[in-house]
């Protein structure tokens, strides 16, 4: 599996088209991928919504100008910790508001993972055995627990179809390096911190996120893919934060919760594809991908 810019390249789901001189390239989740004449990636964010390694249907209307506006805000918020790959937001006109021209990254070959809370895959793995990416965490933390101190808890970029794995900071120095492995773990932890206290000056409570880093032409590390979206990261009401409960969200946690529930009749262990999702589920999806928006950037946001 090839990867650019920070998107997994994979057989596309569905066909996409060839806009002019644009190659088309690949179709991940969410994103398409496009190359330019000039070398360049032309990423677009769709209103596909993934859970559980399946693309859901139907789309989530606005989603994809939803993250691409958010990774654009928060790019500039970070651009003292870590530069971009971002070129330009001129695309052709039937990407406008879900396009960016960027530069090509040699991706890390390691998931860059913080967590302030445990929950999700850090809360499974912590019950299994008190550590998480071979950090180890005090006893008695439950669902939603603030940890002592925000973690890096990297793991593997698996290929489609198969979940990533935990992996301990010393597998990721065997992987890149120990000088490679600093810098990722102090950029990942620079990032979420910005980002936690962003948000939590706006009432949001940045749980977990997962950034991507590559080489870019001049060998110096640099943030691809998105930042900091309802996508990539784990955002809870600050005023309904309840450890020892799932807790209300503003990301796509909204979909695998009802996707679990008794009520989408699916069962997960079948193999077979999700069911569609309800119009409710997706109005109110929508709703909280708008309402992360516009708390984070104090922006309203119009499609």
């Amino acid at each position: 599996m090839a990867v650019f810019g920070g998107v997994c390249l994979t057989s596309p789901r569905q066909t996409r088209p060839r806009i002019g001189t644009v190659k088309h390239l690949h179709s991940g989740k969410v994103r398409d991928l496009y190359e330019t004449p000039d070398g360049l990636l032309l990423m677009v964010a769709s209103d596909r919504v993934s859970a559980f390694d399946h693309v859901l249907r139907p789309d989530i209307p606005d989603k994809g100008e939803i993250l691409t506006r958010l990774s654009l805000w928060w790019f500039d918020q970070l651009r003292d910790i870590v530069p971009n790959h971002l070129v330009s937001t001129d695309v052709p006109a039937e990407f406008a508001g879900r396009g960016v021209l960027c530069r090509p990254l040699r991706m890390v070959p390691v998931e860059c993972v913080a967590r302030g809370y445990l929950t999700g895959g850090g809360l499974l793995e912590y019950r299994a055995g008190g550590t998480v990416s071979g950090v180890r965490l005090p006893e008695g933390l439950t669902d939603g627990s603030r940890l002592p101190e925000p973690i890096f808890t990297p793991s593997t970029k698996a290929p489609q179809g198969r979940h990533d794995e935990p992996m301990t900071y010393d597998q990721v120095v065997a992987e890149v390096g120990a000088d490679v492995a600093e810098r990722l773990r102090r950029i990942t932890l620079d990032v979420y911190e910005r980002g936690a206290r962003i948000a939590l000056d706006r009432g949001i409570i940045l749980a977990d996120t997962k950034i991507e880093l590559g080489w870019d032409e001049n060998g110096e590390l640099t943030l691809g893919d998105e930042v900091l979206t309802p996508d990539s990261s784990r955002f809870w009401p600050l005023d309904q934060w309840e450890p020892g409960r799932t807790q209300p969200s503003f990301d796509k946690q909204f979909v695998r919760n009802w996707l679990l529930s008794p009520e989408s009749g699916w069962d997960r262990a079948s193999g077979e594809a999700p069911p569609p999702l309800p119009d409710e589920i997706v109005e109110r999806t929508r709703s909280r991908y708008v309402e992360a928006y516009e708390r984070l950037t104090g922006e309203p946001f119009r499609s």
